[in-house]
């Protein structure tokens, strides 16, 4: 009788279960049924699916300065800082190479306890002798997770992300290579290659150059000059994207790669003097949403 009973309770709900199906197919309801990460260590970052072109994305930009520059990384937190985009999330880091100076170290371990912003890479301070060869094929291992694209910059240079974040949204998860297209004269992003003064490469071409030998075998000179030929040796980047004329430098610095400065721009390179910064900074009008207050009188 026992066992009666229990198989007239299995079959009720088994009976109900399958009402249950029957009724959402029947009306088209999304059953949704938690994502369950892989328990192993086999689990690549480059599986993941890309995000959709158009929806929200992640970004890192790395600059790439030296150790010694706190001024200028102190003003970069400020510039960066106060800017953000609701399209996309955006991390900023500093890039620089193994600091072997005591002060150094004792300063950088301040700034990383205060603004946790700082990537110290396992090679020797240089500009085009592997140093962003080192920056990109080191973070597929040192992130803690992937982001959708990864930009290098200078610290010379003035990102408005808003602009960058537009400009990129509608572009390509995949096979992108995107920055300022050199030779200057030209507006063919298959032409020639990115300028160092800030390109952006999507995931899968980031953890492409960690994993590659071509890059590994090829990282002596220019280093934009460099990534560009990686990437045509090893037919990548087949999404190319110049931000011309948003991507410039600043006015009467580089000949034709130099124009006035526009209200759309993206980026603008070569500011190496204090006055520069101050054009750049008032030209946007910066600091038009500070609030008015008996505290400062400005």
């Amino acid at each position: 009788m026992k066992q009666r009973s229990i198989f007239l309770v299995v079959s009720i709900t088994s009976l109900v279960f399958i009402i249950f199906v029957i009724f959402f197919a029947l009306f088209d309801a999304p059953i949704k049924f938690p994502i369950m990460a892989p328990s192993d260590n086999s689990f690549k970052l480059t599986e993941l699916p890309a995000t959709t072109s158009g929806a929200p994305f992640s970004l890192l930009i790395g600059i790439l300065t030296r150790p010694n520059n706190f001024d200028r990384r102190h003003f970069l937190r400020l510039v960066y800082g106060i800017q953000s985009s609701p399209v996309a999330e955006v991390e900023v880091k500093f890039v620089f190479c193994s600091v072997t100076n005591p002060e150094q170290k004792i300063f950088l371990a301040l700034e990383i306890l205060r603004f946790n912003d700082i990537i110290i890479l396992n090679c020797t301070e240089n500009m085009n002798y592997g140093k962003t060869y080192t920056y990109f094929s080191s973070l597929p291992d040192i992130l803690p997770r992937r982001f959708d694209y990864v930009m290098k910059a200078d610290d010379d240079v003035y990102i408005r992300l808003p602009q960058l974040v537009s400009s990129l949204q509608p572009q390509p998860r995949q096979d992108l290579y995107y920055g300022f297209a050199l030779p200057c004269t030209s507006m063919n992003p298959h032409e020639g290659y990115m300028s160092g003064m800030g390109f952006v490469l999507s995931w899968d071409l980031v953890d492409w150059i960690a994993k590659s030998e071509i890059p590994k075998n090829d990282i002596f000179g220019p280093e934009d000059k460099l990534v560009g030929r990686w990437l045509n040796a090893g037919n990548k980047a087949r999404n190319r994207f110049t931000s011309k004329p948003a991507m410039y430098d600043y006015p009467g610095t580089n000949g034709r790669c130099s124009h006035e400065l526009v209200p759309y721009t993206v980026a603008v390179h070569r500011l190496k003097r204090w006055d520069q910064w101050l054009h750049v900074l008032e030209f946007f009008n910066v600091t038009k949403d500070l609030n008015q207050s008996k505290l400062y009188n400005l």
